[in-house]
């Protein structure tokens, strides 16, 4: 039997229907990085990371990010960011060069190929995100979804100053 000075009891365990919403929101999303990660694969030779490494590079200015910034876009560490980049350089779809202000700093570029790549890869990955994900909902249900997500993202997004972050490490 439980008492109230039970650490079991200090504890707000989930409901039944709060396990069954979170259970199913851990399958959906393995399957969904999966399909994607396979998708992207078989089509352009790369894991779903490295796409969206080459997508936010391709969005900035001048195709260019700091090394710095794109980790903390990518909410990954420095150091697997580099091992991708390296795979992205290898493949010629990325470059980096020496930021001129900072001696210590690089920029990832991508480049003219890479650039090409994302062309080419694009309308396959947005085909297989629409099938998996948007064209299953109802418009009502796409707003809910994004209007979740956005309060979720709120919550756990840290304020960067003095935080332990994987990508600032």
């Amino acid at each position: 039997m439980n008492t109230a000075s039970d650490p079991a009891d200090r504890h707000r365990w989930l409901t039944d229907e709060e396990q069954r919403v979170w259970r199913s929101y851990l399958h959906a999303t393995t399957l969904l990085d999966d399909h994607l990660d396979r998708q992207l694969q078989r089509d352009a030779g790369m894991p779903h990371m490295y796409y969206g490494l080459i997508v936010s590079l391709g969005e900035a200015p001048r195709r260019r990010l700091r090394m710095t910034e794109l980790a903390r876009k990518s909410k990954i560490t420095r150091s697997r960011l580099s091992h991708a980049v390296a795979r992205l350089e290898k493949n010629g779809w990325v470059r980096r060069e020496d930021c001129p202000s900072d001696k210590r700093g690089q920029f990832a570029v991508l480049t003219d190929e890479g650039a090409e790549v994302l062309r080419r890869t694009a309308p396959g990955h947005v085909t297989a995100v629409r099938q998996a994900l948007f064209d299953r909902l109802t418009p009502e249900q796409q707003k809910t979804l994004g209007e979740i997500m956005q309060i979720v993202a709120e919550g756990l997004q840290p304020s960067e100053a003095g935080a332990d972050l994987p990508w600032l490490r």
